[in-house]
């Protein structure tokens, strides 16, 4: 969701790079090479340095291999080149067992003499609990505090118990979706697209309401690459058992949820899964997206969907895609229902031009 942090410039009152800002920037950029395939972990890098001199390097590849501490020590020429060492990682060591076993007691046993990490970890299962073990076993630590950006929708889920959120449509010049009702218009051209297909890749799950899902029967597939963890297509629909399940979206590979007022009677295909309440608001949906895990949620429509989340208030990220067309007063307009008690206060962080349209991104205060 942006450039890579850089250490060196964090620093800003030092004049010039010390080590320890280089070898984490080091890490910092191998950490990037697993974006897209960590799925719900968080991008991970690391170095180790040894008189001065970089002896291995690693970062975690994909979600459920091994971590990046691990794949540095397996890049060593023999294990026993880590006694006395410094070792250089994004984000604080881990400290329990999951898919794999604790980092932390790993680089305590393999004798690392000092370990200098980017950013403590927010997940409570770890939290600082992998410092510590280092701090027992006797290993300096060191935080520069300086590589939160790179895993910006992880540490916003840890911190704030729920996901990330981000709004996204696009619309005319007068503010509107559809210039036609029951019909789909296109608005803007393919520069927004590409645009629009890496906003997607940078989201753990994607939502669309009904009337969205029935008039532009869309896919809300990755175009740009074949991704082992390709978002969630999220439907929110009144009744599962009135869905056309000859729609697009149920021919493509990946997880379906179809949050329902009603129970599903019928059989569903493997990928789908249906969730049933009878409301269906907005901090609902959010507690489940949190309950499962999911770290950051982009919302595609419809009007009425997104005039909802506005009205939650619960909206981190507005992305508009503006075109130069103009559809006037009947044609559909970006958010239709909900009322608000109080404007939204969002602060316009970029405008750019994509081709003939424009983006507007603008963040939460």
């Amino acid at each position: 969701m942006g450039p890579a942090f850089n250490c060196g410039v964090f620093f800003s009152e030092v004049s010039k790079i010390t080590q320890d800002q280089k070898y984490m920037q080091m890490a910092v950029n191998l950490a990037l090479l697993g974006k897209y395939d960590t799925w719900t972990n968080p991008l991970v890098g690391a170095v180790i340095v040894k008189n001065n001199q970089v002896i291995a390097t690693g970062y975690h590849h994909k979600f459920g291999k091994e971590h990046a501490e691990i794949n540095a020590l397996s890049h060593l020429d023999q294990l026993s080149q880590a006694k006395g060492a410094t070792i250089y990682v994004s984000l604080e060591p881990c400290s329990h067992y999951g898919k794999t076993p604790p980092c932390a007691r790993k680089l305590v046993e393999v004798g690392i003499k000092r370990v200098v990490v980017g950013q403590l970890d927010p997940n409570p299962l770890v939290a600082g609990k992998g410092i510590q073990i280092l701090k027992q076993a006797g290993i300096e630590i060191t935080n520069l505090n300086c590589t939160q950006y790179i895993n910006q929708t992880y540490n916003f889920f840890y911190n704030n118990q729920r996901p990330f959120i981000t709004l996204k449509y696009a619309m005319s010049l007068d503010g509107k979706l559809n210039f036609q009702h029951g019909q789909r218009s296109i608005l803007t051209g393919e520069t927004v697209h590409d645009d629009s297909q890496r906003l997607r890749m940078d989201n753990q799950a994607i939502l669309i309401g009904e009337h969205t899902l029935d008039v532009d029967d869309p896919l809300l597939t990755v175009r740009l690459k074949i991704m082992e963890f390709p978002p969630i297509k999220i439907l929110l629909v009144n009744d599962v058992n009135q869905i056309n399940m000859g729609l697009r979206i149920f021919s493509t590979a990946g997880s379906i949820w179809i949050l329902s007022k009603t129970i599903s009677k019928k059989k569903m295909p493997k990928n789908v899964r249906v969730f049933a309440d009878d409301s269906w608001h907005v901090e609902q949906i959010i507690e489940l997206m949190h309950d499962e895990g999911i770290q950051s949620l982009l919302v595609e429509g419809g009007s009425e969907v997104q005039a909802r989340f506005m009205c939650s208030g619960i909206v981190d990220q507005i992305v508009s895609y503006v075109s130069g067309q103009v559809f006037g007063g009947t044609a559909l307009p970006v958010a239709k229902g909900a009322g608000m008690n109080k404007p939204l206060k969002m602060n316009i962080q970029q405008v750019a031009q994509l081709g003939p349209d424009v983006k507007i991104t603008a963040r939460r205060n």
